[in-house]
């Protein structure tokens, strides 16, 4: 087990696995390699390098999973990135985009003091401006949301969450932003085109095409169970 402060390198395949895991992903080398831009063996070589320090476990499968110790270190991080992004979107006004690139920079040097600020000065909020759950603050991704490629035309919803592996596509990011899909904004499915891959939905006036393996990283609340959720209450 390790017991000096993991690198930066370290820290970023923690945050990945971590969110991966929390995604309901199956956490496997090539869908790392993916998701960090790296080529399978150098995921793969890193991923040893972890087992050796007792963050990561690997099943007779190959399946990664993150040990008691490695899920403390990932959550920690993961939090640390959101709360980043937050403040640089919040307080800063920067572009998605532009406060992804930054956090991946500022969320390594927040010691538990600036932490702690930062929460405070944000209102606690519980979710990064993509809908991920902030660690510690007790959010959990909603079991209960569905992905976007599964709607069918005239369906609205609401966006809720946008995976973290397209946070790492940073053009996609601006196309996601400027298109107004975000977490919060009312849809409607104008086109769903699965034998061309590609759904077009209504964001408030504004057309928008999303390649269906995009949407299936969107996951929204359907109309139907905001208006049961209306009526219970």
């Amino acid at each position: 087990m390790t017991s000096t402060q993991p690198t930066t390198t370290i820290e970023d395949y923690l945050q990945t696995i971590y969110s991966l895991q929390t995604e309901g992903e199956t956490v496997i080398s090539a869908r790392l390699a993916r998701w960090m831009r790296v080529t399978p063996p150098t995921a793969w070589a890193t991923v040893h390098r972890m087992e050796r320090d007792g963050l990561v476990a690997i099943d007779d499968k190959k399946v990664i999973r993150l040990t008691r110790e490695g899920l403390k270190l990932a959550k920690n991080v993961a939090r640390r990135h959101r709360l980043s992004e937050r403040f640089l979107t919040d307080i800063l006004g920067l572009g998605w985009a532009e406060a992804h690139e930054e956090a991946h920079r500022f969320e390594h040097g927040i010691s538990p003091r600036v932490d702690a600020g930062i929460f405070a000065l944000l209102n606690q909020p519980t979710t990064c401006p993509h809908g991920s759950p902030i660690p510690g603050t007790g959010a959990k991704l909603d079991p209960n949301l569905v992905r976007m490629d599964g709607l069918k035309k005239g369906d609205k919803a609401t966006v809720r969450f946008i995976s973290e592996e397209l946070e790492e596509d940073l053009e996609l990011l601006r196309y996601l932003e400027q298109g107004n899909v975000k977490p919060g904004r009312e849809i409607t499915v104008l086109e769903m085109v699965p034998s061309s891959g590609v759904v077009v939905i209504d964001t408030g006036g504004q057309s928008v095409s999303l390649g269906l393996p995009v949407a299936a990283k969107i996951r929204v609340e359907t109309s139907r169970r905001s208006a049961k959720a209306s009526a219970a209450t």
